[in-house]
């Protein structure tokens, strides 16, 4: 293996935006005794720094507790609701194809770098038939409280430790929706190819210091062709 794609999840390979705004509710609730009453925009962060700032704006003061017991139970109450992701979310268009085309790139590891938590994640994809060429072993979710930059190195040592190779800026491309995603590829070191299917305009994309952005993934030649552009052993060298 000589190459490693990571994705983003949420606004990049899926919208299952409702159900988990009512999982959050449910935790929240659960958790504090209260109704959710203002859940602050994800916008390409961790479910760890999602959960405190959602508690500091409803009047929760956090304690160390907080953290833990939310994630438990946001990863429960999301569960609970798994069987609804299909009927009131969607893959964003292409994203299947995408990741089958990818899939066929010799030598390639695909896995997620993602603010959501990981049963979530897993939740998420497999709903829509999307996990069947991911590999979530390796991957960096929302649980594990680093910046995304760091997130991205740890799921590079993970592959390289289960694939016996080294991955780094030459190798690794992320895929994202966000100016948060482009930053972390770039304090991180790795390609980036931005798909404007998120709250992030083409032109702020461009600006972070994305390598390739996309419209979206509805044509996987295009991601594809991103993809072996970015890590060619030409650009390795260089």
């Amino acid at each position: 293996m000589n190459r490693l794609v990571l994705w983003n999840v949420d606004l990049t390979l899926v919208d299952v935006a409702i159900v988990t705004r009512d999982a959050y509710a449910d935790a929240f609730r659960r958790v504090t005794g209260r109704p959710l009453m203002k859940l602050t925009q994800h916008n390409g962060r961790p479910d760890s720094e999602i959960i405190f700032e959602t508690l500091a704006i409803n009047g929760i003061l956090a304690e160390d507790e907080h953290l833990p017991a939310f994630l438990d139970a946001l990863a429960e109450a999301f569960a609970a609701r798994r069987g609804r992701l299909a009927a009131e979310g969607r893959a964003m268009p292409g994203a299947k194809d995408a990741l089958k085309a990818v899939a066929r790139l010799g030598g390639t590891v695909q896995s997620v770098l993602t603010g959501t938590i990981k049963s979530n994640a897993v939740h998420k994809l497999t709903a829509f038939g999307l996990h069947k060429h991911v590999d979530f072993e390796v991957g960096g979710y929302g649980e594990e409280v680093y910046p995304k930059a760091t997130l991205l190195q740890v799921a590079q040592g993970r592959a390289g430790r289960k694939h016996g190779a080294v991955f780094d800026r030459g190798n690794t491309v992320l895929i994202g929706d966000s100016v948060r995603d482009v930053q972390a590829a770039r304090i991180a070191g790795a390609a980036m190819i931005a798909v404007a299917t998120g709250r992030s305009l083409p032109a702020e994309l461009h600006e972070a210091g994305a390598d390739v952005v996309l419209p979206g993934l509805a044509n996987p030649s295009e991601v594809v062709a991103a993809v072996a552009r970015l890590t060619s052993p030409a650009r390795q060298a260089g």
